[in-house]
């Protein structure tokens, strides 16, 4: 048998993530009380029904989450035998307070707080202890519905090796403003400018001219090689430091050419690798292909 606990903060996405396990043929339960969990566990673990052989236990704050009852029920069940794993879905606080303000709904915690940031600190705060003793760690701040679907499938289907950290390799332009999420941002406007050739500047960093153009110079070859050093170094100390979300942020002028072509070759480099999770943005390209457009219009 196989018996997940899944948990995390209010609005992380505990309720999609036991939908796409219903989905993969989970018998799944939400919200279930605390002192349930072991013996809901115990006759699941009996062997005498066929259909409980994958099992999802959702719980959360309003299970009465408390250290001192969770040690407890963790205890116990280990202590009887009983193997589960636990799924922790999380995200910033700013990405909780967004998802909050357009769905209009009301936080467990809201009418003993003052305010809803004060509902998440306060429920952040309970829930670190299942946090520290989670197996899976999943932070929903960046990912789309059908990316989360994908992890849980990688885990609790095809039981692939999963790690905690995600990276996301985002480009930019410097004109429309650095990420507010960044947390290493390189400066790759040190390379020619392929906007300043006449043909390629209406192309963007996917296609081949501008990759031939940027991958061309003799310091993208270098910066590639010191940069892919330096995140060999790092990433193993995030990992073992328990950092689960990384968002690395290349940005050049208009996030268009140069930021573009590497980070996708930055991409490709890391997939190589399979102790983190990787998914690739750019927030910027298509800002001004509606420019481009008009003005071949005019011509």
């Amino acid at each position: 048998m196989r018996f997940v606990i899944v948990t995390g903060m209010s609005g992380a996405g505990k309720s999609t993530a036991l939908h796409y396990l219903e989905d993969a043929d989970y018998y799944c339960v939400d919200n279930l009380p605390l002192q349930l969990i072991k013996p809901f566990a115990q006759i699941a673990n009996d062997g005498t029904s066929s259909e409980f052989t994958k099992i999802a236990v959702g719980i959360d704050i309003r299970s009465g989450l408390s250290k001192r009852e969770l040690c407890g029920v963790l205890k116990s069940m280990r202590e009887s035998g009983i193997k589960y794993e636990i799924l922790f879905l999380d995200a910033t606080d700013n990405v909780l307070l967004k998802r909050y303000k357009e769905t209009r709904r009301n936080h467990p915690l809201a009418g003993r707080s003052k305010s809803l940031e004060d509902a998440i600190r306060k429920e952040r705060s309970q829930l670190d202890y299942m946090k520290s003793e989670a197996d899976y760690i999943l932070d929903t701040s960046k990912l789309l519905t059908r990316e989360l679907k994908r992890e849980l499938v990688r885990i609790f289907v095809q039981d692939k090796a999963f790690k905690n950290l995600m990276i996301t390799v985002q480009s930019f332009g410097f004109k429309y403003g650095v990420p507010a999420d960044s947390d290493l941002v390189i400066d790759v406007r040190f390379l020619p400018n392929p906007y300043y050739v006449e043909n390629l500047r209406p192309l963007t960093g996917r296609d081949q001219p501008i990759i031939d153009f940027v991958m061309a110079q003799k310091q993208t070859g270098t910066f590639l090689k010191k940069f892919e050093e330096l995140l060999k170094f790092l990433i193993p100390n995030y990992i073992s430091e328990g950092k689960n979300q990384l968002v690395l942020s290349v940005g050049c002028t208009g996030g268009r050419h140069r930021s573009v072509v590497l980070a996708e070759e930055i991409c490709k480099r890391l997939s190589e690798n399979s102790d983190y999770g990787l998914r690739l943005e750019h927030r910027d390209i298509d800002r001004e292909t509606l420019r481009f457009k008009a003005a071949e219009g005019e011509k």
